[in-house]
């Protein structure tokens, strides 16, 4: 009888470790899950921000009636939606935005030429880390509008001033961002490409930057950080009819003017154009790596 049994509990034990492969395949595997319709993620995605919107405004409104501080320091909403809505209607908000974005996107382009071959050599070249690896590392924490008044005396009141505020202020984030990116990385991964026979250009195209992909992109989101912070810093300060009126020109024009409805507006349209960038370049490139490598659930 036990030989009679044997042949199937041996079946049996193959099903049950058939049965336990499959498990651990499914938990390797990215869950399946169903993505929500676009109006609830619309619903999710632009219902919070409106309603804290709608409750600072109501707090900002209720400071107001109760008239802790003079006009001169807390206008009304409305004395501020005033003043934006005015230079919307002539268009001369459009020019601002357009011309601080357009500076801040090429600059950061420039940054991410830069920063990109930058952060390969500190990474994987040991002495150049030893060399420069501290100095970025303290360029990113300098403030740059540090560098504002020497860009001045180096370059004049030009674009060309202000282009290096801002490839100072975003190299160093986007070189450390991928720095620590590929510090993540497997060690099996390079190797399995030395293995294959791919050189460091193919090493760093086909594996290290895909693999540094997620710390590469936090590095790219803060490096944008600091393009806007260091162009906004840069426009306060270096003024000049050729450079024509950004945003940070048009914050200018409010604090020298004494009008705090056109100082709380430009910042209410620079915290604006953060956000924008945020939500509509960075946040949808941050789902889709996130979503290649399954990680759904922070999604």
């Amino acid at each position: 009888m036990p030989q009679l049994d044997r042949p199937a509990r041996d079946s049996t034990d193959v099903e049950d470790l058939d049965a336990v492969g499959a498990g651990l395949d499914s938990l390797d595997a990215p869950v399946g899950e169903r993505r929500p319709s676009f109006w609830k993620r619309f619903a999710w995605g632009f219902l919070p921000p409106v309603l804290a919107l709608v409750l600072l405004i109501v707090v900002w409104q209720l400071l107001w009636a109760a008239a802790f501080w003079p006009e001169a320091q807390l206008p009304a909403p409305l004395a501020v939606w005033d003043e934006f809505w005015s230079h919307v209607v002539t268009g001369e908000v459009f020019g601002f935005v357009w011309t601080s974005v357009h500076r801040a996107a090429l600059g950061f382009l420039a940054g991410v030429v830069l920063g990109t071959p930058l952060g390969l050599l500190v990474a994987k070249v040991r002495v150049v880390r030893a060399a420069i690896g501290p100095l970025l590392t303290g360029l990113q924490s300098l403030p740059s509008v540090a560098w504002v008044p020497a860009a001045i005396l180096w370059f004049g009141i030009n674009d060309g001033a202000i282009y290096f505020v801002v490839l100072l202020g975003s190299v160093p984030s986007i070189a450390n961002g991928l720095v620590s990116g590929i510090d993540q990385i497997p060690p099996i991964l390079p190797r399995v490409g030395q293995v294959m026979g791919a050189g460091r250009l193919s090493s760093a195209r086909h594996i290290l930057l895909p693999a540094a992909l997620p710390g590469f992109l936090a590095g790219l989101k803060q490096g944008w950080a600091f393009s806007w912070r260091s162009l906004m810093a840069a426009e306060l300060i270096a003024l000049s009819p050729q450079l024509g009126v950004g945003l940070g020109a048009y914050l200018n024009q409010g604090s020298s003017l004494n009008s705090i409805e056109t100082v709380i507006a430009a910042i209410f349209l620079i915290l604006l154009v953060g956000v924008g960038i945020e939500l509509i370049v960075f946040r949808p490139l941050e789902r889709a790596v996130l979503r290649a490598r399954g990680l759904t659930s922070s999604l």
